[in-house]
C-alpha cells in the first residue's frame, strides 16, 4: 500500500507541470505497466485532481481545471517561495483587502507540514524581513530574486555570519526589506566600511562569508527608513536636485520618504533629492508636490517639464477654443 502511495504521489509530481504526457513516458518514468499506470489515474481523479485524457499521435495525460480545490505537491523551493509569499500577503503588503485571516490559515497549514530543514528557511527569511510601506504607488519595473538567495541570506542574518557577494566583496548581512515589490539588503560593506541597502536584485550569487560577526550599532533605529532614505539618494537610475520654494517641514508631510531627501535652507525654502527610474517619473512626482519650486540639476530634467508645461498649456487653451472659433 504505501509502495502504491508513493506511485501515485510520484505520477501526480509529474502530471502537475501542465504538460501533455504520453502513456508511455509516463509508465516509463514510474517503471508501471499501461495497466498500473491507467489505474493510478483513476487513483488520482477519484481523489479530486481532474486528469484529462487525449487520443492520438500526440495523446496523452494532463493535469486539467478542476471544480474542487485538490491537494498540491511542492518541491523545496516551491514550498519555500509560496510560505513567504503568504507571509507576506498576511503582512499586509499585498493591498488586497480581507486577506489577513485567510493568508494566516494558510500559512498555518503549509508550516504544519513542511519539514523542518524548510522550516528554518521559511522562519529565519520571515524573521528577517521588514516590509516597506505601501503608501506610494510605482510604476517602476519589478525586480524579481532567487528564493534562494534570499533564504541563504536570511540564514546569514540568523547566525550572524558574513555573506559573500561577489568575488570581491563580502558584507555584514543586517536586514531585509520588502518594499514596493523589490528586496533590498541592510549590510555593512566590509570592504568600503560604510552601511549600504543593496538592490537583491543585483545579487546574481550569495554565499555563506568566511566568519562569524557581532552586531555593530545599526544606522538607524528604523532600518526601513534607512532602506528608503538610501533608495531616494542613491539607489535609482536618474537623480534630481530640486530647490522647494516651502519650509522643509511641509515638504516631508507632502511625500513618502523614498521619493526624496528634504534638507532645510532657510524657514522657506528647502532642497529635495530624488530619484527614478526614468526622467518623466521625476517629472510628474514634482508635479504632483503642489509647490512652487526649481530645477537645479539635470538638465534634461528641465526639458521634461518644458515639454508637460507646453502640454498642459496647450490643454486649457484648447478648452477655452469654442466650436466657432475653431
Amino acid at each position: 500500500m504505501a509502495e502504491t502511495a508513493t506511485r501515485v504521489l510520484r505520477l501526480l509530481s509529474l502530471l502537475q507541470d501542465r504538460n501533455v504526457r504520453t502513456g508511455t513516458e509516463l509508465a516509463d518514468r514510474l517503471g508501471i505497466s499501461g495497466r498500473t499506470l491507467r489505474n493510478d489515474i483513476q487513483r488520482l481523479r477519484e481523489l479530486g485532481y481532474p486528469i484529462d485524457a487525449t487520443r492520438g499521435s500526440v495523446g496523452g495525460y494532463r493535469l486539467g481545471h478542476g471544480s474542487t480545490m485538490p491537494p498540491l505537491l511542492l518541491d523545496d523551493d516551491e514550498a519555500v517561495a509560496v510560505a513567504v509569499a503568504i507571509g507576506l500577503a498576511e503582512d499586509g503588503s499585498t493591498g488586497i483587502a480581507d486577506i489577513t485571516e485567510s493568508s494566516a490559515r494558510a500559512l498555518a497549514k503549509l508550516e504544519q507540514i513542511l519539514p523542518k530543514r524548510l522550516q528554518r528557511k521559511v522562519t529565519a527569511l520571515r524573521r528577517a524581513t521588514d516590509i516597506g510601506p505601501a503608501t506610494t504607488g510605482s510604476r517602476e519595473p519589478d525586480a524579481p530574486v532567487s528564493a534562494n538567495i534570499l533564504a541563504t541570506i536570511a540564514g546569514a542574518i540568523r547566525d550572524n555570519t558574513t555573506v559573500r557577494i561577489s568575488e570581491l566583496d563580502e558584507v555584514e548581512p543586517y536586514r531585509l526589506v520588502n518594499w514596493q515589490r523589490r528586496w533590498y539588503l541592510v549590510a555593512y560593506d566590509l570592504g568600503t566600511h560604510r552601511w549600504r541597502a543593496l538592490p537583491v536584485a543585483l545579487i546574481e550569487r550569495a554565499g555563506i562569508g568566511t566568519r562569524r560577526f557581532r552586531p555593530r550599532s545599526l544606522p538607524n533605529e528604523d532600518l526601513v527608513a534607512f532602506v528608503l532614505r538610501e533608495i531616494a539618494s542613491t539607489a535609482w537610475k536618474v537623480h534630481a536636485r530640486v530647490t522647494v520654494l516651502a519650509p522643509a517641514d511641509t515638504v516631508i508631510a507632502r511625500i513618502n520618504p523614498a521619493v526624496g531627501v528634504v534638507e532645510a535652507v532657510d524657514a522657506n525654502t528647502c532642497i529635495l533629492v530624488t530619484g527614478a527610474d526614468a526622467m518623466e517619473t521625476i517629472a510628474i512626482y514634482l508635479s504632483m508636490l503642489m509647490m512652487d519650486f526649481r530645477v537645479d540639476d539635470p538638465p534634461e530634467l528641465v526639458e521634461h517639464i518644458r515639454t508637460l508645461g507646453r502640454r498642459y498649456t496647450a490643454a486649457v487653451d484648447c478648452e477655452r477654443i469654442s466650436p466657432l472659433e475653431g
